[in-house]
């Protein structure tokens, strides 16, 4: 059904999904989808779910497999990371993490992009070694708002992302938390 979901937002956008279209779909009766989930909010929230953990494992296992020369080296992954999914990933590019549904779809009591910021916060301190600071967490939400207007703009300009765009999206976020952290 997710899967469903994330094919149908790609074709016909958030505003026309509907339960009925999504278990056509998948080959499921209607039942079958409110089943697990009351309404389209519920799966678009499921999905957006998938979508953060799926970001959050590639990311981590970049960072298990590669080399980086510093924390600005793993900005510039985490950013391609973020711009694979929106180029290759079913549904992403209409629901990113949720702020197309609701800015409060992954925690109620946290904005979309509050909850990234904290995944990436805590990949960054454990594999860097940074001094966990209110500054650093601070600096870390500054950045992913920044990173994510630049990159909507990218994507706005260029439906596989424009590449100077992204470009000047890495340096830009690489330029702020190098000013806040030295």
């Amino acid at each position: 059904m997710l899967d469903a979901c994330a094919q149908l937002l790609d074709e016909i956008g958030y505003d026309a999904l509907t339960t009925t279209r999504i278990a056509e779909r998948a080959g499921v009766a209607i039942g079958s989808v409110y089943q697990f989930f009351p309404d389209k909010r519920a799966i678009a929230q499921a999905l957006t779910q998938r979508n953060l953990e799926v970001f959050v494992s590639r990311v981590g296992q970049r960072f298990i497999t590669e080399e980086y020369a510093g924390w600005w080296a793993a900005v510039d992954a985490i950013i391609d990371e973020y711009v694979h999914m929106l180029r290759h990933v079913p549904g992403f590019r209409s629901l990113r993490f949720g702020d197309v549904v609701d800015v409060h779809l992954l925690d109620p009591a946290a904005d979309n992009n509050a909850v990234i910021s904290g995944r990436l916060r805590g990949l960054l301190l454990s594999e860097f070694g940074l001094a966990d600071s209110d500054e650093l967490d601070r600096a870390v939400v500054v950045a992913v708002e920044a990173a994510d207007a630049v990159l909507k703009l990218a994507f706005r300009r260029d439906p596989e992302g424009d590449a100077e765009i992204v470009a000047e999206a890495k340096k830009l976020v690489r330029g702020y938390l190098s000013s806040q952290l030295s």
